[in-house]
C-alpha cells in the first residue's frame, strides 16, 4: 500500500459501520487511489468490491495498489451518476453496500488541473477529462449574474457579487488561464487573508459547477438505493454542507433506510493531526430495510 499517498478519511469509522454482510458485494462509488477498498479486502477477507472512478489516473494508481486483491476486486471507470448502468455493464443486478467519499483525491489535486489554488496549468477541474465543460469556461465566459449565482450557492460565498465582478473585469483584459490567476484575484477581491484561503469557497463552487456534483449526487443515492439488497448499507463522507446537508435530508426522507448516524461521525483529533484534510469530514451510514 506505501505506493498510495491519498490517505483515505474516517477509515476506521468506514471499517466499522459500512460492512454488514462480510462475504457480500460491496462498491466503492469514488475508488480514488484505493484506500478505503484496500483496508476492506484485506480486514474481510470474502468481500468482494467493485470500485468506480471517473477519473484515469487515480483507476490506474488504485488497480497497481490493489493488485493482491485482484481475484475480489473489479475496477470500472464511471461516474456514480451512472451507476445502475455501471453493474449492468458488469453483469451485477443488486449490491451489499456502497461507500461515497465525496473529497477531491490527492490525485486531481497534484495533477496540474487547476484544483490547487498555485496551480500554474490550465483551469481545467473536470473529475472526468471526457466532459466538455471546464473551470476555464464557467470563469472565463459565464455573465456576472451567472458566476455571482454559482458562487453563492455552491460556495456559499458571502462576497460572491464582488468576486463576480472582479472576474469579469480581469477577463475584459485576457482571458483568466490559471488557478493562480483566479486564486490571486478572488484573494484580492476579499482583501482579508485569515487561516483559510480566502479562494477556498469559490474554488469549491466552480467545481461543483464543472462536475454537475450535487446533480450527479442525487442520482447516485437514489440509485444506489434501488439496488441494495436488505440490509445493504450506504455512507457518504461529505466535506461541506451542501452535501452533508442533502445527505441528511435524503437519509430522512426515503422510506427505504433507516438511519444508522442520527449525527454524522467525525475525524477524531489524531486524525486531523496527521491528515489536515479530514478536519471537514462527515460520514453519515443508513441501511436498507
Amino acid at each position: 500500500m506505501s505506493d498510495v499517498t491519498h490517505i483515505p478519511v474516517l477509515l476506521e469509522e468506514v471499517l466499522q459501520n459500512m460492512v454488514s454482510v462480510e462475504d457480500g458485494q460491496f462498491v466503492d462509488a469514488t475508488l480514488g487511489g484505493g484506500g478505503h477498498t484496500y483496508r476492506i479486502l484485506e480486514r474481510y477477507k470474502q468481500i468482494r468490491v467493485i470500485g468506480i472512478d471517473a477519473d484515469e489516473v487515480a483507476l490506474t494508481i488504485a488497480e497497481e495498489a490493489l493488485r493482491e486483491f485482484k481475484d475480489r476486486v473489479t475496477l470500472v471507470r464511471g461516474n456514480f451518476k451512472n451507476l445502475k448502468e455501471i453493474l449492468q455493464g458488469i453483469g451485477v443486478s443488486s449490491i451489499d453496500g456502497i461507500l461515497f467519499d465525496l473529497g477531491t483525491s490527492t490525485y486531481q489535486i497534484m495533477g496540474k488541473r487547476g484544483f490547487s489554488f498555485n496551480d500554474d496549468e490550465a483551469l481545467d477541474m473536470r473529475m472526468d477529462i471526457r466532459e466538455e465543460l471546464t473551470a476555464y469556461d464557467i470563469v472565463n465566459c459565464y455573465r456576472v449574474d451567472e458566476l455571482a449565482t454559482v458562487l453563492f450557492e455552491y460556495g456559499e460565498e458571502e462576497k460572491s457579487r464582488r468576486i463576480a465582478r472582479a472576474i469579469v473585469e480581469t477577463r475584459k483584459k485576457k482571458p483568466i488561464e490559471t488557478a493562480k490567476e483566479l486564486a490571486d484575484i478572488v484573494a484580492k477581491a476579499k482583501w482579508r487573508r485569515g487561516r483559510i484561503h480566502p479562494a477556498t469557497k469559490t474554488f469549491q463552487a466552480i467545481r461543483i459547477e464543472t462536475n454537475h456534483e450535487l446533480e450527479s449526487l442525487k442520482k447516485g443515492v437514489e440509485s444506489a438505493v434501488e439496488v441494495l439488497n436488505p440490509k445493504g448499507r450506504i455512507g457518504v463522507i461529505s466535506f461541506h454542507s451542501l452535501e452533508d446537508r442533502m445527505i441528511k435530508e435524503f437519509f430522512r426522507n426515503s422510506p427505504a433506510l433507516k438511519r444508522l448516524t442520527k449525527k454524522p461521525l467525525r475525524p477524531e483529533r489524531k486524525e486531523i493531526l496527521t491528515n489536515p484534510r479530514s478536519r471537514s469530514a462527515k460520514l453519515r451510514v443508513a441501511e436498507k430495510q
